[in-house]
């Protein structure tokens, strides 16, 4: 399915390089969709790492940071959480645990982050760190040792970043038959330009990219150990379970949602073990510290805190943020079971992953990530695309000027504008939401569902549904 003819607004910006695609086109031999979709990944990449030039050359130790919109975790969790003394993340050790703070993240991520701690290491031919431990942790960071080894640190993190972005928009490219072409707006995306090297995000949204790839491919079994492992890096894969739910439900698939559920949880625990079994204390940390949080950034409850003067504590915020998402999951499941086809796995994972980041109590800018490939396979149209993506460059943005107080007014007043940015990024996400809900209930709306039933483009493999007992050739 050529973009130029399905989607209004590819055609119409096609018109100044040469117009739609032809009746008479051909397929080049060489430049196939998969190959054009990764050299295209791999600009926006690179331009996404230029953009950071800024602070790697000042090791993220300045304002530019925050000017120059380049922040990133990875420099300061590398000496804050003892990455630089190669100190295992579950170890209980009495002087580790004096020196620093226990990794916040899940295991997935934990593990990467000592790994590739061990790779800079290795590749920096650091003689050893004993000597470091006998240091003030504060004053590890500036030392030019230390920097030389962050930089490696982060270079390290944007290869294997970069290959996970990869792999991530091959498999968009393959989940619907026919229309490999969505994936280019996950390849062309700004969002993961700006986003795809501040935390360790990109190890998840390659796992649900797989999932979502598999489920279409008919293995269930396969999905679910996908989403275990991404469940172990980070929480919000689980939720793709919900929309398997319904759709199982609705066909009665039970098989399919056993396997796909068994396999999650076999392959969580699986990830889980070492950790809980060697530091079963500090494997706790991730739970507890979530739970323990007060609004943070990006959220609405910020915005009521700050904009109402309202002091919620973090049990309050809690309890109203999982009502809140048990409401919108409940809203979500209605519309599945009440739409007159099947709804896609990407549309009902969209719709549940996007109700609890706007009910969240945090909402840090790559989170984006999270929605970036559901997003563009649940709604494969550029116009609602750039709406969306438009909102969460215009928070992206927001942010950093707010934490260098670039948004605070003279007065000493609170950045309204900040939360002028908050309100943005929801609504284009709720406009999105409104637009995926309308093509599940009326599925000739949904471009994916459309495009089963026309004919393909010259030398581009087509879905079409025949009857059960016919054999398409």
């Amino acid at each position: 399915m050529s973009p130029t003819r399905e989607d209004p607004l590819a055609g119409a910006l096609s018109e100044g390089v040469g117009g739609r695609l032809g009746s008479h086109a051909a397929r080049h031999r060489w430049w196939t969709p998969a190959r054009v979709l990764l050299v295209l990944t791999g600009v926006v990449l690179s331009l996404g790492m230029v953009q950071k030039a800024g602070c790697y050359g000042e090791t993220w130790s300045g304002e530019q940071r925050y000017t120059q919109m380049c922040y990133s975790d990875l420099p300061y969790l590398y000496t804050g959480r003892g990455l630089a003394e190669l100190n295992w993340p579950y170890t209980d050790d009495e002087q580790v645990r004096g020196r620093y703070q226990v990794m916040e993240y899940p295991v997935g991520i934990a593990y990467a982050a000592y790994a590739l701690a061990w790779t800079t290491q290795t590749l920096a031919q650091t003689p050893g760190v004993e000597t470091r431990k006998q240091q003030p942790t504060d004053s590890l960071f500036g030392q030019p040792e230390i920097q030389r080894e962050i930089r490696i640190f982060v270079i390290v993190h944007a290869l294997l970043f970069a290959a996970l972005a990869l792999l991530s928009v091959w498999l968009v490219s393959r989940v619907n038959p026919g229309r490999p072409w969505d994936a280019v707006m996950f390849a062309a995306s700004p969002a993961l330009a700006l986003t795809f090297l501040i935390n360790w995000d990109m190890l998840a949204i390659a796992l649900v990219a797989g999932a979502v790839f598999t489920w279409a491919r008919g293995r269930p079994g396969w999905t679910g150990v996908l989403i275990g492992l991404g469940v172990a890096t980070k929480l919000y894969p689980l939720f793709l379970l919900g929309g398997i739910a319904v759709i199982c439900l609705r066909e009665r698939r039970w098989r399919d949602l056993a396997s796909s559920l068994g396999a999650a949880v076999g392959a969580f625990v699986v990830m889980n073990a070492p950790a809980f079994v060697w530091g079963r204390d500090q494997w706790e940390v991730f739970w507890s510290f979530n739970s323990d949080r007060t609004a943070d950034l990006g959220s609405v409850w910020l915005v009521l805190s700050q904009a109402g003067d309202w002091a919620f504590s973090a049990e309050t915020i809690n309890l109203w943020s999982w009502l809140l998402f048990g409401a919108w999951c409940a809203a979500v499941a209605i519309v599945g079971f009440t739409a007159p086809t099947s709804p896609r796995l990407a549309q009902l994972a969209f719709l549940i992953v996007c109700g609890f980041l706007i009910v969240n109590k945090v909402y840090s800018p790559q989170y984006v990530l999270w929605l970036l490939p559901l997003a563009v396979l649940a709604r494969p149209r550029w116009r609602d695309q750039i709406i969306w993506q438009a909102g969460e460059v215009i928070y992206f943005a927001s942010v950093w000027w707010y934490l260098n107080n670039d948004l605070a007014p003279a007065g000493g007043q609170d950045a309204g504008f900040y939360w002028l940015a908050i309100a943005i990024r929801v609504a284009a996400e709720l406009y999105l939401c409104a637009i995926v809900v309308r093509d599940i209930w009326w599925p000739r709306r949904d471009p994916v569902h459309a495009s089963r039933f026309e004919p393909g483009e010259p030398g581009e493999g087509q879905s079409i549904s025949t009857p059960s007992n016919v054999v398409a050739v």
